[in-house]
């Protein structure tokens, strides 16, 4: 939900007249209303029978806002917003991974052990846990603008602080430099369903979640790709810090143009609702709502919680798979760097491709429970064909069968977060995302280091082993969630409007959404 404050104003935009449609006399226009007996709207509370708003009908905003909540529009903006966020998603998520990528070559630059560079990796993880309720109540409080602002500044400042250690003693700069980075993956992980619901109509919101975690895989994908390329495997330190310094550069002057493109970008939101449900979350908005009774109330929904434990078993193990690649490759086709970058990104691109038709196949099939189901199934079978190739001798086997494996596995990210957002709504987007990327988090670090501890004593098999059995747990716990799709219900209440291309500077006149008596 976004609050209705003045700070969230569109800046070139004017207050819109007041809704033409009222609430029946009889119905309280306080916040804690309910929609229907199946959405509650206040997180803390559930309304009397008597309370409920008429289905057609919309309750008063309980602070005044820029938006007519009479029309349904998208706005041409959408697209520009969701692809500036693709971008400097896929910028820090290259930082992510540009380590793990050349494992080897970074411990010979340093002079540290396969451990010291894995947390380069995980403490983008470590990061987010303690920080995602604070800066999910910052985008409560302060909205999509000043968070997507402060993710693409912080992501660049790491940039360029990498900068200052490409000696190899100065690894504590290097550290410091992506700890800044790991901050700033807090501020974007849990945007895409966000951005998704505020500026997208209900038959795009999960292409346009699809698209906003793109950005997050390709970035990913890149990282796979370019460090292998732009720094070679040479005995040379000094060479070597030639090298690296090219690639800091680079990523350095990327992230200060996609910092300058969010701010000429990034709006707040829209000066119309672009959906049913996004105008009925901003009629009902509550500024008083607790913030820690949203949490409480998430954690009742057993739906969300089973699929907060199945999505962090998912994501867990695509985190720990990506870090260890390279070790993974390195052990059984030794010399073989690039091409262990060029699988990490087949994994990856596949991993898009599926996200990409995940989503369209949601906005047409409205099925989340089913194809979140077949998808994990298919996951799992990817993961166990690829244990048992890896060692085989044969690189285009590897190539295959990873490629078909992260298809299903990354292609799961972006159904995770559309899903929650069906089992919460109205909760916040903000919260249900974080929490299932907090979750998330938590395995990666766990799979992380257990895998790579099996693999260091036992191998390879054993440490794939290991993650087939828990992506068999996840698969299992789907099953058992229920496809309470709260935000198709809230859609549905009244007939869709059809959505209209919003001429943002023309001065043509809104007119009210019409409403038959039968509804009233």
């Amino acid at each position: 939900m976004v609050n209705e404050g003045p700070n969230q104003e569109e800046r070139d935009d004017t207050p819109a007249p007041e809704s033409a449609l009222q609430a029946d006399p009889s119905v309280s226009v306080h916040p804690s209303v309910s929609i229907n007996p199946s959405v509650s709207v206040h997180p803390s509370s559930s309304a009397h029978p008597s309370a409920l708003a008429q289905p057609s009908g919309l309750a008063h905003p309980s602070s005044s806002g820029p938006e007519d909540l009479s029309v349904i529009k998208v706005s041409r903006r959408r697209w520009a917003v969701v692809l500036v966020f693709s971008c400097y998603s896929m910028c820090n998520a290259f930082q992510w991974i540009q380590y793990g990528s050349i494992n080897n070559i970074f411990m010979h630059f340093y002079g540290v052990s396969a451990f010291a560079i894995d947390w380069l990796s995980m403490c983008y993880m470590l990061t987010y846990i303690p920080l995602l309720l604070p800066v999910a109540w910052l985008l409560e409080k302060f909205g999509l603008r000043t968070i997507a602002l402060t993710g693409s500044a912080l992501n660049c400042l790491g940039a360029w602080v990498k900068l200052g250690s490409l000696k190899p003693h100065l690894f504590p700069v290097t550290v410091v430099g992506q700890v800044i980075c790991s901050v700033a993956q807090v501020f974007i992980l849990g945007m895409p369903s966000r951005i998704a619901s505020v500026w997208f109509g209900a038959n795009e919101v999960s292409t346009a979640c699809s698209v906003a975690v793109f950005g997050n895989q390709l970035g990913i994908a890149i990282g796979f790709l370019v460090p292998p390329v732009l720094v070679p495997n040479v005995e040379d330190r000094d060479k070597l810090a030639y090298h690296i310094s090219i690639m800091f550069y680079i990523i350095g002057g990327v992230a200060t143009l996609l910092l300058i493109l969010v701010f000429i970008v990034f709006k707040e939101k829209p000066k119309y609702p672009p959906s049913r449900a996004q105008s009925l979350s901003y009629a009902l908005t509550s500024p008083d709502a607790s913030y820690l009774g949203s949490i409480a109330q998430l954690f009742k929904n057993l739906n969300f919680v089973l699929l907060v434990i199945t999505y962090g078993l998912n994501a867990g193990a695509f985190y720990a798979l990506s870090t260890l690649l390279n070790r993974m490759v390195i052990w059984h086709y030794p010399g073989e760097e690039v091409n262990a970058g060029r699988i990490g990104l087949t994994i990856v691109i596949a991993g898009m491709l599926g996200a990409v038709i995940s989503g369209i196949w949601l906005d047409r099939s409205k099925t989340y429970k089913e194809t979140t189901l077949v998808v994990y199934i298919m996951t799992l079978v990817g993961m166990v064909v690829y244990t048992f190739t890896l060692n085989l001798g044969h690189l285009w086997v590897v190539f295959i069968t990873a490629g078909t494996m992260g298809f299903f596995m990354t292609g799961y990210l972006p159904l995770g977060f559309e899903f929650a957002v069906e089992l919460t709504y109205p909760e916040s987007e903000g919260i249900s995302s974080g929490l299932l990327n907090i979750s998330a988090q938590v395995f990666g670090i766990i799979f992380t280091i257990s895998q790579g501890q099996i693999i260091d004593n036992y191998g390879t098999k054993p440490g794939n082993i290991f993650l087939c059995l828990f992506l068999t747990l996840g698969a299992a716990l789907t099953a058992f969630i229920k496809p309470d799709l709260r935000r198709q219900k809230a859609n549905k209440e009244t007939p869709e409007n059809k959505l209209q291309e919003e001429e943002e500077e023309s001065n043509t006149s809104k007119v009210p959404t019409a409403v038959s008596e039968d509804h009233l």
